[in-house]
């Protein structure tokens, strides 16, 4: 299982789920153009010395992220779904991929995905933090796979 994350722009979200990867021995796929450097001070204080257990891949675009991916499963988490995560079944080959935080992911991304589900919510509310939405979903897709760490 993989994480994947379209242009990100906060560099403490993409710090935050480095250090959940690492932690859960899920790898983190990052598609550029980021809205940060990459050598930006907030990746690295908020992942803290995490960042060395991750296998981090960064992409030159969506194209090039999608060529790595071959046959696996591309599972996107966007508001714009209805099928929440609770009520899927995931499989270990799964790449599970999050929007940048100010617009989700555009049109052709959209279409591309395989899946397309939606984190349940209060509806008073827009959106969770990418970190936060990450860390549910890997979560339960660990634990219908079985790959939780021990």
């Amino acid at each position: 299982m993989r994480v994947a994350l379209f242009e990100p722009e906060i560099a403490g979200n993409v710090g935050a789920v480095l250090r959940l990867g690492a932690c859960l021995g899920v790898a983190v796929d990052l598609i550029e153009p980021m809205g940060f450097a990459w050598d930006d001070r907030r990746v690295r204080r908020t992942a803290m010395d995490y960042i060395d257990h991750v296998e981090i891949v960064r992409h030159a675009g969506f194209a090039a992220f999608r060529e790595t991916i071959g046959a696996a499963r591309l599972v996107l988490f966007t508001t714009k779904a209805e099928q929440s995560p609770y009520d899927f079944a995931f499989a270990p080959s799964d790449v599970l991929l999050f929007g940048k935080e100010s617009a989700g992911v555009p049109p052709h991304v959209f279409d591309a995905s395989n899946e397309r589900l939606r984190i349940p919510m209060s509806p008073e509310v827009r959106s969770m933090n990418l970190a936060s939405s990450v860390a549910l979903v890997m979560g339960e897709a660990l634990r219908q796979t079985g790959g939780l760490p021990g």
